[in-house]
C-alpha cells in the first residue's frame, strides 16, 4: 500500500503536467503516451488492445482524473510487484513531465535538475495522501531542519520562518514548486553553494527516500585471510551491505538483518579498537568504527534496524512521520477543544453576567422593598407608640375624672361604672392591637427568616456556576412564591391597618363623647359650686334669724372672760335641722335642677 501511494503520487504530478490549460482534464492521446512510458519504466507487459478497448467510446474529447483512475488502478498498480522495477525511474520520468510546465530554473537558484528532483521526491514522501498535494509548515520546516542538519550553514532564517507563518500557508499548506522556491531563496539567502546543498540533499534523500538509516567507512575483518579491509557500508531496515567505495558500485556482501541477528560490543585486539561484531546464524562479522561516537552511533542504528525488521516495518520515517501526523492530529484536536472550551466558556461568562446582572436587579428589588418595609415599620411604631401614649393619658384622665367624681358625687356611680366599662373595651382595643402588632412583628421575623434563607440560596448559586441554569428556574419559583407570601402579608397588613383605622375612629368618637362629659362634668361642677355658695348663705342667714337679739342681751367684749360662750351651730347641724319652708322648697329645686344635670350627662355619654 504505501508503494502504490507513493507511485500515485508521483504519477499525479505527471497527469497534471499534461493539463495545459488547467481544466482538470488531459487529453487521451496524451495518456495512452504517459500510459506506455508508465508500463515501461514500471516493467509491466504493455497491452495496447486493452488500452484501446479503454478509450474507444465515441468522444474524443479529454479525460479527467476520475476518468483515468480506473485503468489506471486495474492495467498498471494492480500488477506493479515490487523489487521488479527502479522506483527512481518512475519518479524521473514523472518528474520531467511536471518540472517543465512547473519549474524552471534561472540563475537564481542554486539546485540543480538532479537535487531538485530529490528535494521533489522528499516532498511526496513527506506529503499526505491529499489531492492536491501539499505540505504543512511543520513538516516544511522539519525538512529544511533536517537538510540542514548535514550542512556546515543552517538554511532557515526569519524570511523564511515568516512565509511559514502566512495565514494561507497555514491554512492550505506549502506546494513542492513553493518549497522548492523557497529552498532556493534560503540556499542564496545563506551563501550556500551548489554543491554543499546538493551532498545535503543527497543524503537526505537516500535516509528517507531509500531507507538509508546510517552509512560510512569502517574496517572488516575477512573470513579467510583475517586481513582488515575498509568498506563503504550502508544499513537498511533488512540488511547490511558493504561496498568498495562510497559510489555502491561494486557490493562485496550483504547481511540479512533479521531475529536470529545481534549487534555486540568487543575489546580492543589486533591494534584495532572501537570494535563490535554483528552476528549471524552462521556468521560473525568483526568491525572497527573510527572512534568511540562512531562506534555507539552504528550500534544504535543496528539496534533500529533490528528494531524495524522485526515489526515487518521497511522504513523508520514512515513511522516517524506517521508519529507526527498523529502528534498534529491531536494538537489539532487539543486546539480544537480549547476553542470549543474557549467558546464554552465565552458562553458561560457572557450567562453568568447576565445572571450576576438579574441577580443585582434583584438586589437592588429587595433593597428597595427592604428599605420600604422599615420605612412602613417605623411610621406604623410611630403610630402605634402616638396611640399608647394617647390611650396611657386618656387612661388618665380617665382614672383622674374617676377619682374625683367618687370623691365628689356618689350620685355619679353609675356614670363612673359605664366609665370604667368604656374603659375596659378600651384597654380590650388596646390588647387588641397589641396581639395584632406582635402578629405583625412576627410576620416580620418569619420574612427576615425567608430572606436570610433566600440570601443564602443566593450564595449557593454564585458557587454553584455550573447548575446556574437549573438552580434559576427554582430561584424564579421560590421567586413567585416570595411574591405571593409577600400579598398575601401585603393583604393582611391592609386589613390590620384597616383594623387599626376603625379603631383610630373609634377612638376619636370615645374622645368626644369623653370632651363632652368632661364639658358636663364641669358645668354640673359650676352649677354644685354656686349652690353650695348660695347654701352657705343661706345657713349664715338661717343662723342669724335661729337667734333673735332679746332685749337686755349684750355682746361679749374681750375683758369678760368668765361670760358663757355662745355656741354657734356647724353647717352640718344646720343642715340636719329643718329649714324654713321657703329655704327647703329652694333647696329641693336645687336638687332637682342637679339631678337633671345627671340625668343629661348620662344620656350624653351614652
Amino acid at each position: 500500500m504505501a508503494l502504490r501511494a507513493a507511485l500515485l503520487k508521483s504519477i499525479w504530478y505527471a497527469f497534471t503536467s499534461l493539463d495545459t490549460e488547467d481544466s482538470g482534464k488531459v487529453s487521451k492521446s496524451q495518456l495512452k503516451v504517459l500510459s506506455h512510458n508508465l508500463h515501461s519504466v514500471l516493467r509491466i507487459p504493455h497491452d495496447p488492445a486493452a488500452l484501446e478497448r479503454h478509450f474507444s467510446d465515441d468522444d474524443d474529447g479529454p479525460v479527467s482524473s476520475q476518468g483515468y483512475m480506473p485503468y489506471l488502478n486495474q492495467f498498471i498498480l494492480d500488477k506493479v510487484i515490487e523489487g521488479t522495477f527502479v522506483k527512481e525511474e518512475v519518479d524521473e520520468l514523472c518528474w520531467t513531465l511536471c518540472s517543465k510546465k512547473n519549474y524552471r530554473p534561472d540563475a537564481h537558484r542554486v539546485l540543480s535538475n538532479q537535487d531538485s528532483m530529490r528535494v521533489w521526491c522528499l516532498f511526496n514522501f513527506l506529503a499526505d495522501d491529499k489531492y492536491p498535494l501539499t505540505l504543512v509548515p511543520e513538516e516544511a520546516e522539519y525538512l529544511l531542519r533536517k537538510i540542514s542538519s548535514v550542512m556546515p550553514v543552517e538554511l532557515t532564517c526569519v524570511e523564511l520562518e515568516e512565509f511559514l507563518l502566512q495565514d494561507a500557508v497555514q491554512k492550505d499548506g506549502l506546494n513542492v514548486w513553493s518549497f522548492l522556491d523557497v529552498v532556493n531563496s534560503a540556499a542564496v539567502s545563506r551563501g550556500v553553494d551548489g554543491e554543499s546543498i546538493g551532498v545535503a540533499v543527497e543524503k537526505v534523500y537516500r535516509e528517507m527516500v531509500g531507507n538509508v538509516l546510517k552509512e560510512g567507512y569502517l574496517w572488516k575483518k575477512g573470513h579467510l585471510r583475517r586481513n582488515w579491509t575498509e568498506r563503504w557500508f550502508c544499513l537498511k531496515p533488512g540488511s547490511l551491505s558493504y561496498y568498495v567505495g562510497e559510489d555502491c558500485k561494486d557490493c562485496k556482501g550483504v547481511i540479512e538483518m533479521d531475529q536470529n541477528c545481534c549487534v555486540e560490543v568487543l575489546t580492543d585486539r589486533d591494534g584495532k579498537r572501537c570494535m563490535f561484531c554483528v552476528k549471524t546464524l552462521n556468521k560473525t562479522f568483526e568491525i572497527s568504527a573510527p572512534d568511540s561516537r562512531q562506534r555507539q552511533e552504528w550500534i544504535t542504528a543496528f539496534q533500529t534496524a533490528l528494531r524495524l525488521s522485526a515489526d515487518g516495518r521497511v522504513s523508520q520515517h514512515e513511522e516517524l512521520k506517521a508519529r507526527r501526523r498523529e502528534l498534529r492530529e491531536e494538537r489539532e484536536r487539543r486546539r480544537a477543544l480549547r476553542a470549543e472550551e474557549t467558546r464554552r466558556l465565552r458562553e458561560l461568562q457572557g450567562e453568568r453576567e447576565e445572571q450576576l446582572a438579574e441577580l443585582e436587579l434583584l438586589k437592588e428589588a429587595q433593597r428597595q422593598a427592604r428599605v420600604s418595609l422599615q420605612q412602613e415599620e417605623q411610621r406604623r411604631r410611630s403610630q402605634h407608640e402616638e396611640l399608647q401614649k394617647t390611650l396611657q393619658r386618656q387612661l388618665q384622665e380617665a382614672q383622674e375624672a374617676r377619682a374625683n367624681l367618687r370623691a365628689e358625687v356618689a350620685v355619679r356611680d353609675l356614670e363612673a361604672e359605664h366609665q370604667q366599662r368604656r374603659i375596659r373595651e378600651l384597654e380590650d382595643l388596646h390588647h387588641r392591637l397589641q396581639e395584632a402588632l406582635e402578629q405583625q412583628i412576627r410576620a416580620r421575623q418569619e420574612e427576615e427568616t425567608y430572606r436570610y434563607t433566600q440570601t443564602r440560596l443566593l450564595a449557593e448559586e454564585e458557587e454553584k456556576v455550573k447548575s446556574l441554569l437549573a438552580l434559576q428556574e427554582e430561584q424564579e419559583e421560590q421567586l413567585q412564591q416570595t411574591q405571593r407570601e409577600k400579598q398575601e402579608l401585603m393583604q393582611e397588613m391592609e386589613r390590620k391597618s384597616q383594623a387599626l383605622g376603625d379603631a383610630q375612629h373609634q377612638l376619636d368618637r370615645v374622645r368626644a363623647s369623653r370632651r363632652r362629659v368632661d364639658q358636663d362634668i364641669a358645668a354640673a361642677q359650676r352649677k354644685l359650686r354656686q349652690a353650695s355658695t348660695s347654701v352657705k348663705h343661706w345657713n349664715v342667714q338661717m343662723n342669724r334669724l335661729m337667734h333673735p337679739i332679746g332685749p337686755g342681751e349684750r355682746r361679749a367684749s374681750s375683758s369678760n372672760l368668765l361670760a358663757p360662750p355662745v355656741r354657734i351651730p356647724s353647717v352640718s347641724e344646720t343642715e340636719s335641722r329643718p329649714p324654713p319652708r321657703p329655704e327647703r322648697e329652694k333647696q329641693n329645686s336645687i336638687d332637682y335642677e342637679n339631678m337633671d344635670y345627671i340625668e343629661n350627662a348620662k344620656l350624653n355619654t351614652e
